[in-house]
């Protein structure tokens, strides 16, 4: 035990339910049920595990009714299990029921990180502080607000460094069993890197402590098996359901290789790490701008991160000087949060990519925080002064723009500019943000500035008074209004990311034999099928994320261009179709327009 804390009236308990009243109200309330669903990922995914339901096949990933094979399957089956529990067996989904299994694995993140701080730093405190700042982190937060797995990711490699940390003063079965069940969860949560990254962490962490026989003693084999147990029936299983098809000239695989094995493997982790993975429907994160963004990631909590990493112990290691106390624990949490980091500077790279190093990083400052809370020495009030800078400057920012901006008018989406080009990014929509269109944020800008002044500025004031704790609970509050506010930005902004207002406006209208169209890919307005429960066709959009199932023998007849779809505007049926207000295509014979929303128009061939 490296410090006690010097407060007794905190105890594990009573911190641990300070977590999960915290997480209750970023989590799991108003922030499950607004905003809807998003384009893209975020109802791609939800739409998925509905099929997944509605199909009752639990191997093979389904999108719009076609093969969706690129992705492991661990989320889906997870929104799957909320969608029969909750919303019953017939396919249909809320958009609650979709976003609680993400918010759970969240909370299970944060009792990992909870858990592995007491267990590295011998104080609870410490483990508190650590899932104090992944919770009111700005990082794990809005990446949270998409169904994607990364968090997921998280949680796995939390729980594989426990059960390795824990090995090191005692290599039982049960650890070894622990490290191979987490590794095995990753790779059905994430692909390889499941694997890779644990493995990576060890060896890296053994190599540079001289402590690799730790690996012989560890019950390898026995590891090995339980890995392949959990993670190999599914791999065996979905390459035996999607086998080797006739894809002439689609995919560049040697030997004229198609299939689930090669696209999943090779084409999905391989050439997309290389940067060569076809189709090419993505961009990547500059290098500078994917370390930066870290610190952006851990707001306000980077403020602590050099101090934190101060306390690693590199320079003793590389003298060859024993390490003692925590040390070792912070030489692997530094390698943990070096991994991920280091392995994608080399890959084509997403803003989310950082999210694995997020937990280690999080371990480091809360115990650095432990340890200077608890210490007797006077505060050191360097960082304060820098946050309270920082937080003074960007409130004066957020008042500028609440206070100075015209009144909306309109709909927003008018008065944003346009990016196509930054369109592949998680992200890449926010950079459309101009001076007018911050009109439109009036509340959440005002609650920001209101949370970086008291944050910050009461940040200050306690330490000044020498209460080290209520310092940082000060500016943990800070930073959940600020996590508010960027949840109503989020909703404000979600009309131009989301189709969910004009699936709405269709739904009374639709009747069994209508047809819904989409101009453009698929993920442009893939929350029409999951809200309508429908399945689309897609105008000049043969692309992305369906393409290569859409080669498959048992792929629907649903890709138009611009004459088949001539025909199907002048035919019998009432058609609907989604498509960029400023955009439309070419259509014969009469068009009203149904609704308009976020830049998009939904129009018909029918009043």
């Amino acid at each position: 035990m490296e410090h006690e804390p010097s407060e007794r009236h905190f105890t594990p308990r009573g911190l641990l339910w300070i977590v999960i009243a915290l997480w209750l109200l970023l989590y799991g309330s108003f922030t499950l049920l607004r905003p809807p669903l998003l384009d893209d990922a975020d109802s791609v995914h939800a739409e998925v595990a509905r099929e997944m339901v509605s199909r009752h096949d639990w191997t093979t990933l389904y999108a719009n009714g076609i093969r969706y094979l690129e992705k492991a399957p661990l989320l889906y089956w997870s929104m799957a299990a909320s969608f029969r529990v909750f919303d019953g067996n017939a396919g249909g989904a809320h958009t609650w029921s979709a976003r609680l299994p993400l918010a759970l694995y969240t909370l299970l993140v944060l009792l990992a990180v909870f858990a592995l701080g007491q267990r590295c730093f011998g104080d609870a405190l410490a483990g508190f502080y650590a899932a104090l700042v992944l919770l009111t982190s700005f990082g794990l937060f809005i990446f949270t607000r998409i169904l994607i797995p990364d968090a997921i990711v998280c949680l796995w490699l939390a729980l594989a460094m426990l059960c390795f940390w824990r090995s090191l003063a005692e290599p039982t079965r049960a650890n070894a069993a622990g490290f191979a069940i987490a590794c095995a969860l990753g790779v059905l949560t994430k692909g390889l890197i499941g694997l890779v990254f644990p493995l990576l962490i060890v060896a890296v962490f053994l190599a540079m402590t001289r402590n690799l026989n730790h690996l012989r003693r560890w019950h390898p084999l026995l590891g090995a098996l339980i890995f392949f147990a959990i993670a190999a029936p599914w791999h065996v299983a979905a390459g035996l359901a999607n086998p080797t098809e006739g894809h002439p000239g689609a995919l560049p695989s040697p030997g004229n290789v198609h299939g689930w094995y090669w696209f999943y493997f090779v084409n999905e982790h391989l050439l997309r790490y290389l940067n060569r993975r076809v189709p090419r429907d993505y961009d990547t994160v500059p290098l500078a701008l994917f370390w930066g963004l870290l610190l952006v990631w851990l707001l306000s909590w980077s403020a602590f991160l050099p101090s934190a990493l101060c306390r690693v112990p590199l320079r003793r290691w590389w003298r060859g000087v024993p390490l003692n106390g925590a040390e070792p624990a912070r030489l692997l949490l530094f390698v943990w949060a070096a991994v991920p980091m280091v392995f994608f500077s080399f890959s084509t790279r997403q803003e989310y990519y950082v999210l694995p190093a997020m937990p280690a990083l999080a371990l480091l400052i809360g115990g650095w925080l432990a340890q200077d809370t608890s210490s007797t020495e006077p505060p050191r009030l360097r960082t304060a002064w820098w946050l309270f800078a920082f937080g003074a400057c960007g409130a004066g920012v957020a008042l500028f723009f609440a206070l100075h901006s015209p009144a909306p008018q309109g709909d927003l989406a008018a008065a944003l500019s346009t990016n196509p080009g930054d369109y592949a990014l998680s992200f890449g929509h926010f950079l459309d943000l101009s001076t007018r269109a911050m009109a439109f944020f009036r509340v959440p800008l005002l609650l920001t500035a209101v949370a970086l002044l008291l944050g910050t500025g009461g940040h200050l004031l306690l330490r000044l008074a020498g209460r080290r704790h209520a310092a940082i609970g000060t500016l943990a509050g800070g930073g959940v209004l600020f996590l508010v506010a960027a949840h109503m930005a989020l909703v404000t902004f979600s009309p131009v990311l989301s189709s969910a207002t004009l699936a709405e406006a269709i739904r009374p209208r639709l009747e069994p034999g209508d047809v819904i169209v989409l101009n453009g890919e698929y993920e442009s307005g893939s929350t029409l099928g999951f809200y309508l429960q429908r399945q689309v066709r897609i105008l000049n959009g043969r692309s992305s994320n369906l393409w290569y199932g859409s080669f498959f023998s048992d792929a629907p007849a649903i890709f138009d261009d611009d004459a088949s779809m001539g025909h199907l505007w002048i035919g019998p049926r009432r058609v609907f179709l989604l498509t960029d207000a400023a955009k439309p295509p070419h259509l014969p014979g009469t068009v009203y327009t149904i609704a308009a929303s976020g830049g998009k128009a939904v129009l018909s061939n029918r009043p």
